[in-house]
């Protein structure tokens, strides 16, 4: 959690945090302001260990820099334009005098600091390279994969619990806006038509998809997954915008939308055939549901996520599938991980592959989802069940929002 910061930070020998880019879309920002609606252009959080975040901002946006109540620090007070014309105009060199300002202010000049947020690559790199150079007490903390945000973001407070809550309340009712919408629609030769007569596609559905999020004052950055029959059995294929919707084929509707500006994200995914299911879909559902529901019961704060997906993949086994865990290379079958975690990152920490090292636990506060899903290219069909759950500080372990398995959608 953020109250875990500074321990973290003295554990790994972390002097300071130091955030640069936006107010939105930036979700260490976010994270460190608690706010993901700030209209800032380009700013800088500085946090040193044991104490607050500072906030530095353009003189334009004072205001919106007030927003999240942080200590801030107002660049104009810094006498910038003096600054550009000692450095004759060289945008590099001002931009190192100006983090040497800012650190100094801070009293700061000498340990190590941890680097987040957005920027160019190359303009980054030769920035707080020559920052280095000017102030050689500095280094910089190299981090990838489980960073040390990444690990006090492993687990939520009850704020960050709501406020995921609430996006999955929207999301699971843009859900039941879809079904809705499909079984208002009447059929033609196996397909579902417009009044018109003309197929309704899976254009059509994402469409009115992202309006009803956008109502609800939710964005999808990441796109929705809506993808039917071969496109379904191949996990992250997003679905053909010109694809008509036909009766029968498994639908996978994978949804995960953010509040606005690149906040709390939340995932779900349900599988529907549309007027009735074949006998083949309907088989490939009950043991997805069944892997569902049985690790689910048996999922204990503390637990292992390798352990869980072990479980998953001996489950999936013995009913006749192969898995990632027998055979690493399937592309049939049980074929991706198990779950990940959930935040300002559609894909957080606890991860739930084979390489999930003993870190990769079921802590109270975590956030993940379980998804199961089973696919089989060469029959054109792919089923995969999603719920974003939370370990509670109790140790029960529930779905944030509830939303039926239901597979056929009665249509026609």
């Amino acid at each position: 959690m953020k109250s875990d910061l500074d321990a973290l930070m003295q554990e790994q020998d972390v002097d300071a945090i130091l955030v640069t880019g936006p107010g939105d879309h930036n979700p260490a920002m976010v994270y460190l302001t608690g706010r993901s609606d700030l209209t800032l252009t380009n700013a800088d959080l500085i946090k040193l260990r044991g104490h607050p975040p500072v906030l530095f901002h353009a003189n334009m946006e004072r205001s919106e820099a007030a927003r999240p109540g942080l200590p801030t620090k107002n660049l104009a007070d810094f006498h910038l334009n003096e600054v550009m014309k000692q450095v004759d105009g060289n945008l590099l060199e001002f931009q190192v005098c100006r983090y040497q300002m800012m650190l100094k202010d801070l009293g700061f000049e000498n340990g190590r600091v941890a680097l987040y947020g957005k920027a160019d690559a190359g303009a980054a790199l030769a920035v707080f390279t020559g920052l280095q150079h000017a102030l050689p007490g500095l280094s910089f903390v190299s981090e990838a994969g489980n960073t040390l945000l990444m690990q006090a973001m492993g687990t939520k407070d009850e704020v960050e619990i709501e406020r995921i809550r609430r996006v999955g309340q929207v999301t699971t009712q843009v859900v039941a806006n879809t079904a809705d919408f499909l079984v208002g629609h009447k059929v033609k030769e196996n397909t579902l038509v417009h009044p018109d007569g003309g197929p309704l596609t899976i254009g059509d559905v994402k469409r009115r998809i992202n309006l009803w999020l956008a109502e609800a004052g939710l964005e999808n950055p990441e796109g929705t997954i809506f993808a039917s029959g071969a496109d379904a059995a191949i996990p992250h294929n997003s679905g053909s915008a010109a694809e008509p919707l036909r009766l029968g084929q498994t639908i996978i509707f994978d949804i995960f939308p953010c509040e606005i500006g690149g906040g709390y994200f939340y995932d779900f995914t349900r599988t529907w055939c549309l007027g009735y299911a074949t006998d083949e879909a309907l088989a490939l559902y009950e043991d997805v549901l069944y892997v569902f529901r049985t690790v689910l019961s048996e999922l204990v704060p503390g637990q292992s996520t390798r352990q869980a997906l072990l479980r998953a993949c001996q489950l999936f086994e013995e009913r006749g599938h192969p898995t990632i865990c027998s055979h690493p290379q399937t592309q049939d079958g049980f074929v991706h991980e198990l779950g990940h975690g959930v935040g300002l990152n559609i894909h957080e920490r606890p991860m739930f592959g084979q390489n999930a090292g003993p870190a990769e636990r079921l802590h109270p506060g975590t956030v993940i989802t379980l998804e199961p899903g089973l696919y089989y290219p060469e029959k054109g069909m792919g089923v995969r069940l999603e719920d974003t759950l939370w370990v509670r500080p109790d140790g029960r372990i529930e779905p944030l929002v509830e939303y039926p398995y239901n597979l056929v959608l009665p249509v026609g």
